[in-house]
């Protein structure tokens, strides 16, 4: 695999990699969203020909942008680590509170699509490793934000929040609507005790 040079350190080429026309650049796009989709309702076996179709592509066109499947997760769990990275710098202008609360609910999103990844990607744990460092790059300096505005907890970092937010994204809810109720009890979690009562 080939590396590039960020200010994280070296990450796996497939962070850079994508076409240069407009066309191919759409074909691109089209196949990891539609990939993304197939993998989160049918997990890693989701076959390739669905992702082809849903993406409106002959099955050519995605092994011309993708050699083998692997390469296809490779892009949709970067793809998810790029979006939260613009999302952080997105939400910058909200007050401290508004912006971690809005990005945190898009890192549970992205857990759940890596959840559908893992077991394919983790015999190369350099990509996990690395994405691991670009989103702790994006979502620290928003807690820190917060913290420092004191409309969160300064006994936990954020470590402790990956941990806890990933461990609520491993249970089954009936619904979207549960997921979020129960999403908003952890986060209330982290507001100072004044700020709760």
């Amino acid at each position: 695999m080939t590396y590039v040079m960020t200010s994280a350190g070296e990450v796996p080429e497939v962070f850079r990699r994508r076409p240069r026309r407009a066309d191919a650049q759409r074909n691109y796009d089209a196949l990891v969203a539609a990939a993304r989709e197939a993998f989160a309702e049918n997990g890693a076996a989701a076959s390739l020909e669905e992702v082809a179709r849903r993406a409106g592509v002959g099955i050519g066109t995605l092994y011309r942008n993708f050699a083998n499947r692997r390469e296809l997760f490779e892009a949709v769990y970067v793809d998810e680590v790029e979006g939260l990275g613009r999302s952080a710098a997105d939400l910058a202008e909200l007050p401290p509170w508004d912006a971690l609360v809005a990005w945190l609910h898009r890192f549970v999103a992205y857990v759940a699509t890596k959840r559908a990844l893992a077991e394919e990607l983790l015999r190369d744990s350099e990509i996990f490793q690395n994405c691991r460092t670009l989103i702790y790059d994006a979502g620290e300096p928003m807690m820190h934000r917060a913290q420092a505005a004191g409309v969160v907890r300064d006994d936990i970092g954020f470590d402790d929040v990956v941990r806890l937010l990933s461990g609520l994204t491993m249970a089954q809810f009936p619904s979207p609507e549960q997921r979020d109720r129960v999403l908003g009890v952890a986060l209330d979690g982290l507001r100072p005790a004044a700020a709760v009562r």
